[in-house]
């Protein structure tokens, strides 16, 4: 997931790489694509293919674009505890998700501070899967197994499983309805089983772009048969890059930069989907820490600079605030990010000044999201 065109990864602090770093399944399809694969979270990943990160940003706000997301870990939680287990593991409230349904939520510590934001999906009764971020896979994995003692489940690491693609734009489900042998597509957060160009998937109306689309999971040995077909009917191949562009323009985090164990759900505007009546780990604390200092707020230059994470931002007559992701945004032509700042200076329209390595950049807190695909 990455930033701007100069240096792709600059929006994102990375994880150490591994000696020996791992492959997708996909690995020789962007190999012979000419992708420029890169280390992240010790997998080798195609961080852009020839025509770079801006025409496949286009491609997905215009078109369709194809995403090999299969790092990203899973963990299926089975058994008759099921439910209440993960009630009280992640942050929403687990009984409003129906089956079939798709849900958000954090992982949270118990002093209130995110460990990873995840997506869990309702497959049966008392049968569930979590897709994790991959820096955060095994020890999210580790945590949930550690908290399911005493519950009658099972916590499974299922990443070995799935292969992960993501079909995401606004001709996208038009692309996959040539290819959908068996089923319908899913609803918006919602899943469905379907067979998929002669692979049987769970397709999952999810993405992380702010297009409609969907991401589907199936098994590794039929990834290269589903990419290739998607792709032969206009699917752009998408990278890490353009993936970091698209999701900051709607304002979606990205763990590591705008989440982490330091900083809490609330003050990333994530409030939303912490049910603190449910008891979950951390909600004590988050509930006795009441209104935080700071708040993540996107904002977009009012002039020339691009914004990179760690900058400091300036507020006349408060503490300064940090830059935690920053890009040049391929649909509005100009510097655009996210940053934690005073209370006070977090209503939209407030004029703020980013130091962009030691020259003061004009800029102005927005709304979310900073793009609306609805505007081309």
């Amino acid at each position: 997931m990455a930033g701007p065109h100069a240096d792709p990864l600059a929006s994102r602090a990375l994880p150490p790489a591994a000696e020996t770093l791992r492959r997708t399944p996909l690995f020789d399809r962007h190999a012979a694509a000419g992708a420029k694969l890169v280390a992240f979270a010790g997998w080798e990943m195609p961080v852009q293919y020839a025509d770079g990160i801006r025409a496949e940003h286009i491609a997905v706000r215009r078109g369709a674009g194809l995403f090999d997301v299969s790092h990203m870990g899973e963990v299926e939680t089975s058994g008759p505890d099921a439910e209440e287990f993960l009630q009280n593991a992640l942050s929403n409230d687990l009984t409003k998700l129906a089956e079939g349904g798709a849900q958000y939520s954090l992982l949270c510590r118990e002093d209130g501070g995110v460990l990873d934001d995840l997506f869990t999906y309702k497959l049966g009764p008392e049968r569930y899967l979590t897709v994790t971020n991959a820096s955060n896979h095994e020890r999210d994995h580790a945590v949930l197994a550690e908290r399911a003692e005493g519950y009658e489940v099972e916590v499974r690491d299922a990443h070995g499983d799935y292969a992960m693609l993501a079909l995401q734009g606004p001709d996208a489900r038009a692309i996959l309805a040539r290819h959908l042998d068996d089923g319908e597509a899913p609803d918006r957060m919602r899943t469905t089983t379907a067979t998929v160009a002669g692979v049987e998937a769970l397709v999952c109306g999810t993405g992380y772009t702010g297009e409609d689309g969907v991401e589907l999971l199936l098994a590794p040995d039929g990834a290269e048969q589903v990419w290739d077909v998607l792709v032969a009917d206009g699917a752009a191949p998408t990278g890490l890059g353009a993936r970091d562009t698209l999701r900051l323009e709607v304002c979606f985090h990205l763990y590591g930069n705008d989440l982490s164990e330091d900083r809490g759900p609330i003050e990333a505007g994530l409030g939303w989907c912490c049910k603190l009546e449910t008891g979950f780990i951390g909600a004590g604390a988050l509930t006795a820490a009441g209104e935080p200092e700071e708040r993540l707020v996107p904002f977009s230059f009012t002039g020339p600079g691009i914004p990179r994470p760690g900058n400091a931002v300036k507020v006349e007559g408060l503490p300064d605030g940090v830059v935690t992701s920053g890009t040049l945004s391929p649909c509005l032509d100009t510097g655009i990010g996210m940053a934690y700042l005073p209370l006070a200076a977090a209503e939209p329209g407030r004029a703020i000044e980013i130091d962009v390595r030691g020259k003061p950049r004009a800029a102005e807190v927005r709304e979310k999201p900073l793009y609306k695909p609805t505007e081309e």
